[in-house]
């Protein structure tokens, strides 16, 4: 293995006397080594032959794979309210868990009335420990009033605490646009479909907890 060695002189300094001129002059005091080297699992430092500290090696990296879907089992909680949106991202999802061999059989839909009711239900199913990730689709489009504020930033936070209350993962796929047409866009239009986007975070989150973090 490769190493480095090095010797460190440490010296005192006094003064003497040439010509009436005071002038520093060095003396060997100690001497001591240091030496690095990689080591199995990390670098040694190495100091007058004695091991002083280690420095870890890289660490694992624990990935999510959107490959090992066999046996995972997903919900799909989409809102009813605004459904010429909402139906778009809920077809853009499933056709994602087909396309990564999820199993028709493996994905439940859940209908609620609107997006501020999906925490409480994603929640439920997390609970539930059927499920090893929940989907949540909802689409909310700014109005005249500070209706859509109130439900957009509820949803949003409920989202979260239902991943944390539960333990399972519950993937924010809820639309919050200015209008129609930025929210059609975003389910399979030109901006694509995020629908989609979800269910693939759905996967690979499902996936990192059953395989890696799983108690």
């Amino acid at each position: 293995m490769a190493s480095l060695s090095t010797t460190f002189v440490a010296s005192q300094t006094f003064l003497g006397s040439t010509a009436g001129r005071r002038l520093p002059v060095l003396r060997p005091k100690a001497t001591f080594s240091t030496s690095i080297r990689a080591v199995s699992g990390g670098i040694a430092c190495t100091r007058n032959g004695r091991r002083r500290f280690m420095v870890p090696a890289a660490s694992r990296h624990l990935i999510g794979s959107v490959t090992k879907t066999e046996g995972l089992r997903f919900a799909v909680v989409v809102a009813r309210f605004n459904e010429i949106v909402t139906r778009l991202l809920l077809e853009g999802a499933l056709e994602t868990f087909t396309r990564y061999s999820v199993k028709e059989e493996d994905v439940d839909v859940v209908w609620v009335p609107g997006s501020f009711e999906i925490p409480l239900v994603a929640q439920q199913l997390g609970n539930s420990g059927r499920y090893n990730a929940i989907l949540c689709i909802g689409a909310v489009v700014r109005g005249e009033t500070t209706h859509y504020d109130a439900v957009a930033n509820s949803s949003a936070s409920g989202v979260l605490s239902a991943s944390l209350n539960s333990g399972v993962p519950c993937i924010l796929g809820i639309l919050t646009c200015e209008d129609m047409d930025q929210a059609l866009n975003r389910a399979g239009g030109k901006s694509g479909n995020k629908g989609a986007e979800a269910a693939l975070t759905a996967i690979e989150m499902a996936s990192l907890f059953e395989h890696h973090l799983k108690g």
